[in-house]
């Protein structure tokens, strides 16, 4: 012990020792040496405690040990040097931890010098008895075993009314034709609100494990939503979830709990991202992703950073600017390293639909042979995946994303002959999902177009267009639907059909009623 230590131990004994003569409890002395010592020695209100009561770190520890073992938890891995740290202020204890200290001392969280209540939810004050003892305490009663739960949060006035807004527009999908629904202004702000408070709290920064299974569960039921659900509706069921997650990261968590929430944090708005670029809005997508990658970084998971990355990728890829989506799918590539994950296979697709984009369909044979070892490597990758992420649409990467994304490239690259027999088989393995079935019709329009049929590429195109229904047909379809009419105008303005295509392209929201997986 330093002389220093030992002068701060010597006082707290005297104040003890005058505040037992004088009958006062062991949380009035604490105060005491709190106040007496806290100026010169930078003595915390939790070490206070200790000194109050004229023991060592070892007992506390003991005590806690013997709580978790009367209460049949797993021994602690609590010892003097956390403690310690506990007393010095360089750590605060975490939830869990500070009941069991809060129970040793029989005081209340604020009296240890934290904020907020126990997250027993129960007191654990006990109050002088008199005559019952040298000091005049009561003798220590443990208290009852408690079930451990979290207290709720304080509202957030401006989080609620956001989640308010998602709740209200998830009513009215329920009773109003989902044809007529669309991305608006409250909506807007409602997922942008939600995120920036996750950005804040993922900046800033205890749950239950039951609560942090139950919200891992219905991450992955939103991923395999992805496909059959209706965007719009989907993405306010995420960004609801998305809402309560950051509510909990809003309390400083022990690192594994901290970690899966971060987990979520980066899920949830990776399939915000990829739900927005289907709803026509890359600007808020890359919003969404760019906070799923400061969530991604809080974990240390190579393959969840890739695979945010990747999917960030599409953005650009999407709406116009390949150079940028091929810089995102190499550097998902270098993140990924060795690692098998879905990233190793979604990345290098990305690079060769890049590549097909900037060279055309009229590319060089250099450009097309790189393209195609881009599309084998996303092959052997993908072969050595792990068979829960091969079956995995949001969160893996699956066979037909494969067949899908491989004819894309070879259309895009004037391989028609390659591309409508991936693009076939890609067709047959996408029954559930209507977006990528009219993106895999288009695509066989286009190869048709390419081989001078502007007759069957126009009657594919149309019929693509009138499967779809109107709350598919967002910004995501629309763009190449009008990449195909200027293809087509560009070879024949009058061709017979245009107008019927270009009717069904551009129809009143209200002219056609439901429709879609």
């Amino acid at each position: 012990m330093s002389g220093r230590q030992h002068r701060e131990t010597e006082i707290a004994r005297r104040v003890r020792a005058k505040g037992l003569a004088a009958g006062r409890t062991s949380a009035q002395i604490a105060d005491e040496i709190h106040e007496s010592c806290t100026t010169q020695f930078g003595t915390t209100r939790i070490k206070a405690h200790r000194l109050s009561y004229g023991i060592a770190l070892a007992d506390v520890i003991e005590q806690v040990r013997a709580l978790f073992e009367r209460d049949k938890k797993p021994v602690p891995g609590i010892g003097e040097t956390l403690l310690s740290a506990y007393e010095s202020g360089l750590k605060r204890p975490g939830p869990e931890y500070l009941h069991y200290l809060c129970t040793v001392y029989r005081v209340e969280p604020a009296a240890l010098g934290y904020d907020g209540p126990c997250i027993c939810g129960h007191g654990h004050r006990m109050p002088a008895l008199a005559g019952s003892g040298e000091s005049g305490e009561r003798a220590p009663v443990l208290p009852m075993e408690r079930e451990l739960v979290i207290h709720p949060m304080g509202p957030d006035p401006d989080a609620q009314e956001d989640e308010n807004i998602l709740r209200r527009t998830l009513l009215n999908l329920l009773n109003v034709d989902t044809s007529l629904a669309e991305l608006d202004g409250p909506v807007l702000g409602a997922c942008e609100g939600i995120r920036r408070r996750m950005d804040e709290t993922l900046v800033s920064a205890t749950v239950s494990a039951a609560m942090l299974d139950q919200w891992e569960e219905a991450t992955y039921s939103f991923g395999r939503q992805y496909t059959t659900t209706a965007p719009l509706r989907l993405l306010c069921d995420v960004l609801l979830e998305f809402s309560a997650v950051r509510t909990a990261l809003a309390r400083r968590q022990p690192t594994d709990l901290a970690e899966r929430l971060c987990r979520m944090a980066a899920q949830l708005s990776g399939l915000s991202g990829m739900i927005l670029i289907n709803l026509g809005d890359h600007r808020l997508a890359r919003s969404f992703f760019r906070t799923g990658r400061t969530a991604a970084d809080e974990t240390g998971d190579r393959a969840l950073r890739a695979w945010v990355c990747a999917r960030e990728s599409l953005v650009p890829l999407y709406f116009g600017d390949a150079r940028e989506a091929l810089h995102l799918a190499k550097k998902s590539r270098d993140l990924a390293g060795s690692t098998p994950c879905a990233a190793q296979a979604m990345a290098p697709v990305v690079e060769a639909r890049a590549l097909a984009m900037m060279s055309g369909a009229d590319s060089k044979k250099e450009v097309v042979d790189q393209a195609k070892r881009a599309l084998a490597r996303a092959r052997n990758a993908f072969s050595h995946m792990r068979e829960e992420d091969q079956e995995d649409v949001a969160f893996g990467y699956t066979e037909k994303q494969l067949y899908f994304y491989q004819g894309d490239v070879l259309t895009k690259l004037g391989q028609t002959i390659e591309a409508e027999v991936v693009l076939d088989q890609a067709l047959t393995k996408y029954e559930d999902h209507i977006v990528d079935q009219t993106l895999i019709r288009l695509d066989q329009a286009q190869c048709r177009l390419i081989d001078g049929d502007v007759k069957e590429a126009i009657a594919i195109g149309t019929k693509a267009l009138r499967l779809v229904g109107d709350e598919y047909l967002t910004d995501f379809i629309v763009r190449p639907a009008l990449a195909l009419e200027q293809a087509i105008m560009s070879v024949n303005a009058n061709a017979p059909g245009l107008e019927d295509y270009r009717a069904a392209l551009r129809r009143s929201k209200t002219q056609v009623k439901g429709g879609g997986a």
